[in-house]
């Protein structure tokens, strides 16, 4: 499996919006898609991390380069104070 850990930052006040943003995006719905998980941290109701999970580095790969996933990256941006620190890698170890 591989997969990505996301830093985000959210503009002020629009916490509700990243929410609703994410819901209507699908987040979770690209082939070869695991799981995704979404945390908004305590000390920071501003900051999230993203967590998305896939079968494949090939699917992680074609979903990154895919008009879909740049259409729906477009929509989390107006949302976004900054574009997502992104950390890719290999899973090397789940339960």
């Amino acid at each position: 499996m591989y997969g990505t850990v996301a830093r985000i930052r959210v503009r002020p006040g629009m916490e509700t919006q990243f929410e609703a943003v994410s819901r209507e995006i699908g987040m979770g719905r690209s082939p070869g898609q695991v799981a995704v998980y979404v945390y908004q941290m305590d000390s920071d109701s501003r900051e999230f991390y993203l967590t998305a999970i896939f079968e494949s580095r090939e699917a992680y790969v074609a979903n990154a380069q895919s008009p879909e996933q740049n259409d729906r990256f477009m929509k989390l941006m107006a949302v976004l104070e900054s574009e997502p620190e992104w950390h890719d890698g290999e899973i090397i170890y789940h339960t």
